[in-house]
C-alpha cells in the first residue's frame, strides 16, 4: 500500500515539475529523464529536509505569519537543482516562483488523484 502511495506522489511531482518547467522562465531540464529524477529529489528534500528548516525557523515563521515558508520552499527548490545534473534553476527568484507554482499544482493534483480516506468517528 505504501509503495503505491509513494509512486502516486512521485507521479504527481513529475507532472507538477513538467508544468513548472514549461511555465516559469529560468527553470529548465535537459530531458524527461532529468525531470523524473529532479521530481524524486524534490520529493525527498520536501520529506526529509524541509521539516528541519521549518522547525529551525519556527519563531521567525510565526512572526512573518508563514511568509518565511515561501522563501524556504524557494531555497530548497534552488538546492535541488544542484543535486541533479541537467536541472537548471537560474537564480533564487525563478526558484521562488517555481516552488510556489510547484506547491499549488501538487496540492490540486493530490486532491484529484490521492485515494480518499474516510474516517468514522464514534
Amino acid at each position: 500500500m505504501e509503495v503505491s502511495r509513494f509512486l502516486t506522489k512521485w507521479l504527481i511531482n513529475i507532472i507538477a515539475l513538467m508544468a513548472v518547467v514549461h511555465i516559469v522562465a529560468g527553470v529548465s531540464t535537459d530531458n524527461w529523464q532529468t525531470t523524473i529524477v529532479a521530481a524524486l529529489i524534490l520529493g525527498l528534500i520536501n520529506t526529509f529536509i524541509r521539516p528541519f528548516f521549518l522547525i529551525l525557523t519556527l519563531p521567525l515563521n510565526i512572526l512573518s505569519m508563514g511568509l518565511l515558508t515561501l522563501f524556504i520552499n524557494g531555497f530548497l527548490f534552488y538546492v535541488a537543482a544542484h543535486f541533479v545534473k541537467g536541472f537548471i534553476v537560474a537564480g533564487f527568484w525563478p526558484a521562488f516562483w517555481a516552488a510556489l507554482l510547484f506547491s499549488v499544482i501538487s496540492f490540486f493534483l493530490n486532491i484529484l488523484f490521492t485515494p480518499k480516506r474516510f474516517y468514522h468517528y464514534y
